[in-house]
């Protein structure tokens, strides 16, 4: 199966599952059957949103999706496949500083169960970390690839760079600083190791940049090499404030090689925890998310027409 995707990919994440029970439900540890149902009824009102949006019928069936897990979301995929949306679920344990499987060994037999139109990663990945942990991501991210297209499935990298010590030091400790003079040469240098280990991807999801220059210089990496000309790349929001997640929308927008976004917390997060803490009707929240989705559908758009 070739390599990459053809079309645009505007995907609604919600696969959020340790830092969403933590942060959002303040529950640690492994959630009780009530606490676990009172998490997938707020995972489902995202999903409300998304059929808000969806039902103006302003949006192309083939651009849209969600991403969603199955520890708490699991009524989502059969509800999003029945309304034609693209699927996209996680593969990942969550909340580990290195990859490793959610479901072990059986990873393959939950991809087959719910058929997901793309599986997910979200890998954290510094060139410059530690070596012997980075290839031990490597030798999984490889072996999950290769099963992922030998069963013709297309595989979506998110991929994180998180700032080591001494690189936050010599940027004085300014994580702004660290993300415009050190991340873009960082993820370049990522994205080609990870590539090297012969690791194939389809899609990648990364952090958005400050600079059109550097989002170009990304999207050439991702496409360098025998066989990837057709692959795509998609931002993330990283829960950052509506202006930062516009700006990293217009600067990637015009560039060859990107196709829309993956955002999810930045798009939900205050509706739902309005709802949560009833200062929002169930109704009202969900159409706040679909706003919001639209409305970063929206800025994407003019700016990819405006400079075309």
């Amino acid at each position: 199966m070739a390599l990459g995707y053809d079309g645009k990919l505007y995907i609604l994440a919600f696969d959020h599952r340790g830092s969403f029970q933590k942060k959002m439900f303040g529950i640690q540890g492994e959630p009780t059957a009530e606490q676990t149902a009172t998490i997938a009824d707020a995972k489902h009102l995202i999903f409300e949103g998304m059929i808000k949006a969806v039902e103006t019928g302003s949006l192309p069936g083939d651009e849209i999706g969600v991403l969603v897990d199955e520890q708490f979301g699991d009524d989502v995929p059969a509800e999003a496949k029945a309304r034609g949306l693209k699927l996209a679920m996680p593969v990942e344990k969550s909340g580990q500083d290195t990859f490793d499987f959610e479901y072990g060994e059986e990873f393959g037999e939950h991809i087959l169960a719910f058929d997901p139109d793309f599986s997910k990663v979200l890998v954290r990945y510094n060139p410059e970390g530690d070596a012997e942990a980075n290839k031990a991501q490597l030798e999984k991210l490889k072996r999950l690839a290769d099963w992922l297209h030998e069963h013709d499935r297309k595989f979506l990298f998110e991929l994180l760079v998180p700032a080591e010590p001494a690189q936050l030091a010599a940027v004085g400790g300014d994580t702004d600083r660290f993300d415009a003079e050190l991340r873009p040469e960082l993820m370049l240098r990522a994205i080609q190791e990870i590539q090297d280990f012969g690791v194939e991807v389809d899609i990648w999801k990364i952090e958005g940049v400050d600079a059109r220059e550097d989002a170009e210089r990304l999207a050439r990496q991702t496409r360098t090499g025998p066989g990837r000309e057709n692959v795509v790349c998609v931002l993330l929001g990283r829960g950052a404030s509506d202006e930062k997640v516009e700006h990293w929308l217009r600067v990637a927008a015009p560039v060859e090689g990107f196709v829309g976004f993956a955002i999810g917390r930045s798009i939900w997060w205050d509706a739902l925890k309005g709802f949560l803490e009833e200062r929002l009707e169930r109704e009202a929240a969900a159409q706040q998310i679909a706003d919001k989705y639209l409305h970063f559908i929206r800025v994407y758009e003019e700016q990819e027409t405006a400079v075309a």
